[in-house]
């Protein structure tokens, strides 16, 4: 095989070399598209613009307003005289949260009766109005220690639950982001330059040429996507190198079994998209069926939501998606440290993925123009 693979891994790399703007996209989007998805993908939702309703204006009412405002979840922007002006507020959007203190809120706590405190969320956007909801049970349960702990003459609560968050301890989103953003950017760029690779030289009429050499399929197919394995590589070698310096995400697992995993998703990455090219005709119909498969690994894989919150059905679904599997090698070599033992599930699943879609591509091309 190899005396015939050979011109063909040679033909390629001419090509992808005299593209140079394919080239320059595939190697350099992919920091660009990190560095913007790591700044603005930020999961932890925090300063809701909040506006304040006193109605008591005393100095108990205050500290508690200056207690919401210090958990960083809210940023007082106005204090209103009415509960009318805060539902207007709200409604124009100019404030995602609100906050109402009775007038007899200190008269309340002095009798040692339930104080009430209204926190008013703007819910139509789920995971800001959560943020705000959360910060919000946290202050009640806050005051309500010290409150009980003062009547109680206790230095302190009774009791103290001591929460010890691993591999993230600081609950940073890029930590959980970036590595989730190799996988879905080997993905984007990989399927979509093998997508086009049988169309464009069936539009360029370079296809013909190809047919009546004495090639089989199969090194057609292995010469198509020899040169971009290397590619995907340097790709990812430049989003770690970019994501450890900028965004400080830690390597802490082997990162030889982490390239021996990903030379394995890039090779079913690569083979999905030369079996794209093979079911369609021009290179537009390429990028829309691409795009179509992109989408479904970006929201079923794990990347920015859990699966685990998902109906049962989109949970089976994302086990089919290569990506869903590499997540859990990147973030289990990245952020804990794990290895083979704990990992082989995924790389198994991935290496038939590899396997499963090369076979499927060279079954599916046929050295003909019709």
């Amino acid at each position: 095989m190899m005396p015939r693979l050979w011109p063909m891994f040679v033909k390629e790399f001419i090509q992808m070399r005299r593209d140079r703007l394919t080239l320059m996209i595939v190697t350099g989007l992919p920091v660009l598209q990190l560095l913007l998805f790591g700044y603005a993908i930020q999961t932890d939702v925090r300063h809701l613009p909040t506006v304040v309703v006193d109605e008591s204006r005393t100095p108990e009412s205050r500290d508690l307003i200056a207690a919401f405002e210090n958990t960083g979840s809210f940023t007082i922007i106005a204090r209103l005289d009415g509960r009318e002006a805060l539902d207007r507020a709200l409604a124009r959007g100019t404030a995602a949260a609100g906050i109402i203190v009775p007038a007899d809120y200190p008269r309340q706590l002095l009798r040692g009766q339930p104080a009430t405190v209204q926190v008013v969320v703007d819910a139509a956007d789920p995971l800001s109005s959560q943020s705000g909801l959360a910060a919000a049970a946290g202050v009640a349960q806050a005051r309500n220690l010290a409150i009980l702990s003062a009547a109680a003459g206790r230095a302190g609560p009774p009791l103290e639950a001591r929460v010890r968050p691993r591999y993230n301890p600081g609950l940073r989103s890029a930590t959980f982001i970036v590595p989730g953003l190799v996988g879905v950017l080997l993905t984007m760029t990989m399927v979509l330059i093998t997508a086009m690779a049988i169309v464009r030289e069936r539009e360029r009429g370079t296809l013909e040429q190809l047919i009546v050499t004495p090639i089989t399929k199969t090194e057609l197919m292995l010469g198509k996507i020899t040169p971009y394995i290397g590619v995907g590589l340097v790709q990812m070698t430049t989003v770690l190198l970019v994501g450890r310096v900028v965004f400080d995400v830690p390597l802490t697992g082997n990162l030889l079994l982490l390239y021996a995993v990903a030379l394995i998703f890039v090779i079913a990455s690569l083979s999905l998209g030369l079996f794209i090219s093979t079911l369609v005709r021009t290179q537009q119909q390429s990028m829309q069926v691409s795009f179509f498969i992109v989408l479904p690994n970006i929201l079923l894989s794990g990347f920015m939501f859990p699966r685990a919150a998902m109906p049962l059905f989109f949970q089976w679904v994302g086990l089919l998606l290569p990506l869903t599997h590499f997540l859990k090698v990147l973030r289990g070599i990245l952020l804990k440290g794990v290895g083979v033992a704990a990992l082989w599930p995924e790389i198994v699943i991935l290496a038939a993925f590899a396997g499963g879609l090369i076979v499927l591509a060279v079954r599916r091309f046929r050295k003909t123009l019709d």
